[in-house]
């Protein structure tokens, strides 16, 4: 079994992804972002434009699903960044030129929102809602010119909460769905050393008994039914 990862993983790993496989030969390179604009880096960093990289921007709210507020929605939002460069001018970084690597950040706009609006990566979350541009930097260093823009995508997904004063249960490796990267992520509390709380006995018999006068509840009932949850009925 795949060691699952938290919702903001999965989703940030599939984005980039998609982008790998959507944007070809448009980009040098699709990442996960780690400082690459922090500014002892950028000189460095434009050597591998054009490129994009994708972070989780934060959440913003989170909501009750339900009134006993065992289920949560929460609202985030992720960004891509998409970067070009061109040592003609700093409307070619941005509308792209005649070179076959000048493709100009408006279209990596446009490929990107295209490519990501309304999917859901075939994750438990609602699907992307394209948000804002920004424009990061539209400058020039070093004769070259450069042009960066951020675009904003919103989702939610639902995160469950423990019951009051417990901590979490082992993870019974059937109830896994191997098609969600984030299923049984509660494993990871024991694979840590986390405390975690006996696992709950199964409940396998619903015993029903029947009275004919309400009074005598206290005894043996009229009749009974013996209903076994495996299948079987007595």
């Amino acid at each position: 079994m795949a060691t699952p990862v938290p919702i903001l993983t999965a989703v940030e790993l599939a984005l980039a992804d998609r982008l790998r496989r959507g944007l070809g030969r448009m980009v040098n390179a699709v990442e996960t972002y780690g400082g690459e604009f922090d500014d002892e880096n950028l000189l460095e960093v434009l050597k591998r434009f054009p490129a994009a990289w994708v972070t989780f921007a934060g959440v913003k709210k989170t909501v009750p699903v339900d009134t006993r507020r065992e289920k949560w929605r929460a609202e985030g939002s992720f960004v891509v960044m998409v970067g070009t460069r061109s040592v003609r001018s700093e409307s070619a970084s941005r509308l792209g030129g005649p070179g076959a690597r000048e493709v100009g950040t408006n279209l990596l706009v446009y490929a990107v929102r295209h490519l990501l609006a309304q999917q859901d990566l075939g994750l438990p979350i609602r699907a992307l809602e394209p948000g804002s541009v920004r424009t990061l930097y539209n400058s020039r260093i070093q004769g070259q010119a450069f042009s960066v823009f951020a675009l904003e995508f919103h989702t939610a997904w639902v995160e469950a909460t423990l019951p009051l004063g417990t901590f979490p249960q082992p993870v019974d490796p059937a109830s896994v769905d191997a098609g969600d990267p984030t299923s049984g992520l509660d494993s990871l509390f024991a694979r840590f050393g986390g405390q975690v709380d006996p696992a709950t006995p199964q409940w396998n018999t619903l015993v029903m008994n029947y009275y004919l006068n309400p009074s005598q509840e206290a005894g043996a009932p009229d009749a009974q039914d013996v209903v076994s949850l495996t299948g079987a009925t007595e």
